[in-house]
């Protein structure tokens, strides 16, 4: 399904939600409506910029760049409130004075001081730069002197007013140039572009700021995409109980395959420290010797051939199938997919077991039936999926398309349901970048469906604890660190949940 304004607002927390361009420019006007004027809106969004700025910079020579909207509108205001505080300060326009209107018009005239033509001498000798050129919703490349003046800026400090222009709002793309800022300061609630590359590496520090919107208008625009953070799950995680037995905790298997054994071993731990109760590596005849000597309180259960594995996952107290890490590109991981689909248990897929569908796609589509997530990488994605668009449309589409729930692996990670829902993850430090963290991660998601927590929670669980690991570990990090470091993510995750009761 695609998103509606139908959903109710309770899908996403309010204060995690992310709102696009749209519906940015719906909570402008439904706060108006509500009887907040938009020259109040305006003077609030320059105040908090202005605000932000002298929060973390000495006064010194400011060069605000305006363009003909209502970011250029911000912009004077900023000019204002600096200057009457003692800060140097000069303003240039793109395009006419004389053709500014409303509430843009407004602050330029409020302003009453000299505005000179946009171009790169304008910000000579600033200490720092305001770009208020473009918000947002921009849809066409920066080009001409706008462009010239953002790439005269350098390293210079520089200071966004809702996205550095270029940045486009809905996708984080970059039309045309964009330049790097130090502090983007947004408004009421921030969006998907300030989170996903590449537009999310050029903000810098980014800062919400509350501009007299009320929060109620997110109740008649019913986002559908959030960021990505224990809000949105903690109250579901599946925490062991007084009661609980192993079964009870769930029962994961992971398949292993012959040779790159080290792939299923690294899930099979992180499934275990996600908290199944019991993790089987269920593994071809051949191979039981390395992974009984490697796997110390993992089970080892060796199957003759495909037959001998469909039957075992049909034993009632498997509750969770991963199928895919280090699992080869041959017909029987195709079949171990496959069977595991049937089953109508939760199942992850990952990896080969992905790749191994490449021009069988409506096979692998058609045989989900019950909760699945999808896992792939960039290049699995690209096998099964199109992708056109965005990152974050393109996830949704793969997620309405297969019936899963779509997890596609990045900086930026994207996980998406079929129902519309979509959230951003933005912990993950570059050091995940090494061979093993995607096994992890694989078996993280699959720890918590063995426990039956719903696959989109899952998947969005996994993916901030996998964050959460890496940051806690740092420099250095290997893939079998990402599993030592959990435990204690997870008690910081739980001394918060107990805050929050």
């Amino acid at each position: 399904m695609n998103p509606t304004d139908d959903t109710p607002e309770s899908i996403f927390p309010p204060g995690s939600v992310l709102l696009s361009v749209a519906q940015m420019y719906r909570s402008d006007e439904a706060a108006i409506d509500a009887g907040v004027a938009g020259i109040e809106l305006m003077e609030n969004a320059g105040s908090a910029v202005a605000s932000a700025i002298q929060a973390r910079w000495q006064p010194c020579p400011v060069s605000i760049l305006c363009g003909p909207g209502n970011n250029g509108g911000d912009g004077f205001v900023v000019a204002r409130l600096l200057r009457d505080a003692g800060w140097p300060v000069r303003v240039a326009l793109l395009g006419d004075r004389a053709g500014l209107k409303g509430d843009a018009k407004t602050n330029s005239d409020r302003w009453g001081d000299a505005v000179e033509p946009l171009a790169p001498a304008a910000i000579d000798g600033a200490g720092l730069v305001v770009d208020a050129l473009f918000g947002a919703g921009l849809a066409r490349d920066i080009d001409g002197v706008a462009k010239q003046t953002l790439e005269a800026v350098g390293k210079g400090p520089l200071v966004a007013v809702d996205v550095p222009s270029g940045v486009h709002g809905d996708t984080g793309a970059i039309n045309g140039y964009a330049a790097q800022a130090d502090l983007t300061v947004t408004f009421f609630r921030r969006k998907p572009g300030h989170l996903l590359l590449p537009g999310r590496a050029l903000c810098g520090e980014v800062v919400v700021a509350d501009i007299g919107t009320p929060p109620a208008v997110l109740a008649g625009i019913a986002p559908l995409q959030a960021a990505n953070s224990p809000a949105l799950w903690r109250a579901r995680f599946p925490w062991p109980k007084l009661a609980d037995h192993k079964y009870r905790r769930g029962h994961a298997v992971i398949t292993g395959g012959r040779n790159m054994t080290g792939a299923a071993r690294l899930a099979a731990k992180a499934a275990q420290r996600a908290g199944a109760g019991m993790v089987t590596v269920a593994v071809p005849n051949d191979a039981t010797v390395v992974y009984r000597i490697a796997l110390t309180s993992a089970l080892v259960h060796p199957f003759l051939d495909t037959h001998g594995f469909g039957e075992y996952i049909k034993e009632p107290r498997v509750s969770a199938i991963l199928v895919g890490p280090g699992n080869e590109l041959n017909l029987g991981t195709r079949e171990r997919a496959l069977l595991a689909l049937r089953t109508g248990k939760e199942v992850v897929l990952d990896a080969d077991a992905l790749s191994i569908f490449e021009g069988s796609t409506e096979l692998l589509f058609d045989t989900i039936s019950g909760p699945c997530v999808l896992t792939p990488h960039d290049g699995e994605f690209a096998r099964l999926f199109d992708t056109a668009g965005d990152k974050l449309s393109r996830v949704r589409r793969a997620a309405e398309r297969s019936g899963a729930v779509v997890l596609l692996k990045g900086a930026d990670t994207v996980i998406a349901a079929p129902d519309g829902r979509a959230v951003i993850n933005e912990n993950a430090p570059p050091d995940l970048a090494t061979g093993g963290a995607g096994d992890v991660l694989a078996g993280l998601v699959t720890g918590l469906l063995a426990q039956r927590m719903d696959a989109f929670d899952a998947a969005c669980a996994a993916v901030w604890l996998h964050g959460e690991a890496a940051v806690a570990f740092g420099p250095g990090l290997v893939a079998d660190d990402l599993i030592d470091s959990l435990p204690a993510v997870l008690r910081r995750l739980k001394q918060e949940e107990s805050s929050h009761e």
